[in-house]
Protein backbone atom coordinates (compact mmCIF):
# COMPACT_ATOMS: atom_id res chain seq x y z
CA UNK A 1 0.00 0.00 0.00
CA UNK A 2 1.79 3.39 -0.83
CA UNK A 3 1.66 6.77 1.37
CA UNK A 4 -1.51 8.06 -0.37
CA UNK A 5 -3.61 4.82 -0.51
CA UNK A 6 -2.72 4.37 3.47
CA UNK A 7 -4.08 7.98 3.44
CA UNK A 8 -7.07 7.34 1.82
CA UNK A 9 -7.81 4.45 3.63
CA UNK A 10 -7.27 6.48 7.11
CA UNK A 11 -9.78 8.93 6.05
CA UNK A 12 -12.34 6.49 5.32
CA UNK A 13 -11.54 4.91 8.75
CA UNK A 14 -12.15 8.48 10.24
CA UNK A 15 -15.35 8.85 8.55
CA UNK A 16 -16.69 6.04 10.45
CA UNK A 17 -15.51 6.61 13.50
CA UNK A 18 -17.08 10.72 13.20
CA UNK A 19 -20.07 8.59 12.94
CA UNK A 20 -19.93 7.20 16.63
CA UNK A 21 -18.86 10.40 17.83
CA UNK A 22 -21.76 13.22 16.69
CA UNK A 23 -23.94 11.08 19.10
CA UNK A 24 -22.05 12.57 21.96
CA UNK A 25 -22.13 16.00 23.49
CA UNK A 26 -18.75 17.92 23.05
CA UNK A 27 -19.11 19.67 19.69
CA UNK A 28 -15.51 21.60 20.30
CA UNK A 29 -13.79 18.43 20.07
CA UNK A 30 -15.62 16.85 17.27
CA UNK A 31 -15.35 19.90 15.07
CA UNK A 32 -11.17 20.12 15.78
CA UNK A 33 -11.29 16.42 14.58
CA UNK A 34 -12.77 17.52 11.74
CA UNK A 35 -10.76 20.35 11.13
CA UNK A 36 -7.35 18.34 10.47
CA UNK A 37 -9.53 15.43 8.56
CA UNK A 38 -10.31 18.72 6.25
CA UNK A 39 -6.78 19.51 6.61
CA UNK A 40 -5.63 16.34 6.06
CA UNK A 41 -7.89 15.96 2.58
CA UNK A 42 -6.10 19.50 1.38
CA UNK A 43 -2.92 18.55 2.06
CA UNK A 44 -3.57 15.02 0.65
CA UNK A 45 -4.62 17.22 -2.97
CA UNK A 46 -1.02 18.87 -2.76
CA UNK A 47 0.46 15.51 -2.43
CA UNK A 48 1.99 16.37 1.06
CA UNK A 49 1.60 13.25 2.08
CA UNK A 50 3.67 13.61 5.23
CA UNK A 51 1.38 16.74 6.08
CA UNK A 52 -1.62 14.89 5.19
CA UNK A 53 -0.61 12.31 7.29
CA UNK A 54 -0.17 13.43 10.45
CA UNK A 55 -3.22 15.72 10.02
CA UNK A 56 -5.41 12.48 9.73
CA UNK A 57 -3.57 11.05 12.99
CA UNK A 58 -4.48 13.96 15.02
CA UNK A 59 -7.90 13.97 13.90
CA UNK A 60 -8.16 9.95 14.68
CA UNK A 61 -6.07 11.22 17.79
CA UNK A 62 -8.94 13.30 19.43
CA UNK A 63 -11.97 11.06 18.05
CA UNK A 64 -10.36 8.22 20.03
CA UNK A 65 -9.38 9.93 23.13
CA UNK A 66 -13.32 11.49 23.16
CA UNK A 67 -14.85 8.58 22.29
CA UNK A 68 -12.82 6.40 25.41
CA UNK A 69 -13.53 8.82 27.85
CA UNK A 70 -16.60 9.69 29.99
CA UNK A 71 -16.55 13.72 28.25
Amino acid sequence: MNQKQRIEKDLELFEKTMKKAINKRNIKIISLSNNYYNDSKHYLKKKDYFTAFGCINYAHGLLDAYLSSNI
